[in-house]
């Protein structure tokens, strides 16, 4: 069995593997047994995004826990962080999110949560694995310690509640027009609500879902709509959520995009001011802009680095005791209210600080100027592409040619078959023609090599 778990669990085209029926089921049976631990009756929340198949998923990874003998308990649509949050209030040993975040429709996932409401580790993970590739029928419970399932109706007021804790109770949103992109998919409901319930008046976009439509042209991957929106309609600045609703991108008042990089320089700048941050730093990824080292540097923190994936940036988080950390595409982790990215609540810490300050957006977001960056991404179907002599001689030139005024970073994507190429540098145009050297390099290795002699 190739390996299931990716970056952020278990994703792929819906209906074809790995992302089965057939499969949803034993990772419910697995991962049931798995935390079935001790006498008590276990408890399992299970959530989901708006895409067609987690109808499917949802049934079928539902029919495994109860037949391991755990309590399902399905919260419909929300977001990612709402299932760390319910997992720890109710006091559930599991949870789950079916979702693919920011793919297209026809992909889909498992994401899984500890009862501490923290995503699992490799460890665990792969423990889920062994089991699902062995005979899960040892795990069955007798007829009698079957689960059962129930709908729980007030879970989204739970979490909109959670949210709304967070944002500080001096002020209000009150007078702002703020334009909210929920990408058709599972913040539609609470995004809004949220804003509106704080005093704001909002104008929404991307709530709408109809199975198909999650992230298409809409939300934090595509949100040249949302910026347009916020010209037209005059609104003091644009929040987008993805699909799952753990990432957030912004656009200030004049249509201009602030990232996850602007976002944590942001709230870091503030919390180092007022005693809050702790770790004296923050944790992102390779990801991250050289902008946003240098100029935390300037004000005496440090970034530190993790592997790509918003769970190890938690668990170096844990590591170097910093209650800040993500991820330029948006992951914001303020652990000292969750336990995961959650889009929502970092787009409430920014609204706080911009209204203490009483600055506009594009005023209090500008706070370095990013190093040139470009990324690219290489598609393959077969082999290891990096292992190519060819792939690593373009590496290694690119390496040599920035020396210590650029950065290379190259890896495989965990949730798609692809490359990803990225490079820094002072010249965009070079540092894009070094790119694209590796990326051709990449794309030569799926080509049929001609016969010789």
């Amino acid at each position: 069995m190739t390996k299931l778990f990716g970056t952020d669990g278990i994703r792929g085209l819906a209906n074809s593997s790995p992302m089965t029926a057939e499969l949803a089921l034993k990772v419910g049976m697995a991962a049931g047994h798995a935390f079935n631990r001790g006498k008590h009756r276990h408890r399992v929340v299970i959530a989901k995004d708006t895409r067609l198949s987690g109808y499917m998923v949802e049934n079928a990874l539902t029919a495994g826990f109860l037949s391991v003998g755990m309590h399902v308990y399905l919260v419909g649509p929300l977001p990612t962080p709402g299932v760390g949050m319910l997992t720890r209030s109710m006091r559930a040993d599991l949870g789950v999110m079916i979702s693919a975040s920011h793919n297209p429709y026809h992909d889909n996932g498992i994401k899984l949560f500890g009862p501490d409401g923290e995503k699992l580790s490799d460890d665990i993970q792969q423990q889920i694995e062994d089991l699902i590739a062995g005979d899960l029928t040892a795990c069955l419970a007798e007829p009698e310690r079957i689960g059962r399932a129930r709908r729980i109706d007030d879970a989204k007021g739970r979490y909109i509640e959670f949210v709304k804790a967070t944002f500080p109770k001096e002020l209000t949103l009150k007078g702002l027009k703020i334009v909210i992109d929920c990408a058709n998919g599972a913040g539609y409901e609470v995004g809004p609500t949220i804003l509106w319930e704080l005093g704001a008046e909002v104008i929404q976009m991307g709530v709408d879902p109809d199975g198909f439509n999650v992230n298409e042209a809409c939300g934090s991957t595509h949100p040249e709509a949302l910026c347009a929106r916020v010209i037209t309609e005059g609104a003091d600045l644009g929040i987008a959520l993805d699909g799952d609703a753990d990432r957030v991108i912004m656009c200030d008042e004049k249509g201009q995009l602030i990232d996850g990089d602007h976002l944590m320089a942001m709230i870091a700048a503030r919390w180092h001011q007022t005693g809050e941050l702790q770790g004296g730093g923050i944790v992102s990824t390779q990801m991250a802009n050289l902008g946003l080292t240098n100029y935390l540097k300037r004000l005496g923190l440090e970034l530190h680095r993790a592997k790509v994936g918003d769970r190890y940036v938690v668990e170096m988080m844990k590591e170097k005791g910093c209650n800040l950390g993500g991820e330029p595409s948006g992951h914001v982790i303020l652990s000292d209210y969750s336990t995961t990215g959650d889009a929502l609540i970092a787009a409430l810490q920014v609204l706080a600080l911009m209204l203490t300050d009483g600055r506009s957006l594009s005023k209090a977001s500008r706070l370095f100027d990013p190093v040139p960056q470009v990324l690219v991404n290489v598609r393959y179907a077969s082999g290891e592409p990096l292992e190519d002599a060819n792939v690593k001689d373009a590496i290694a030139n690119a390496e040599s040619t920035l020396g210590e005024k650029g950065r290379v970073f190259i890896r495989k994507s965990g949730t798609e078959p692809l490359i990803r190429v990225m490079i820094e540098g002072e010249s965009e145009s070079r540092i894009r023609e070094l790119a694209n050297g590796i990326a051709e390099a990449v794309s030569a290795t799926q080509k049929p090599k001609l016969a010789t002699g």
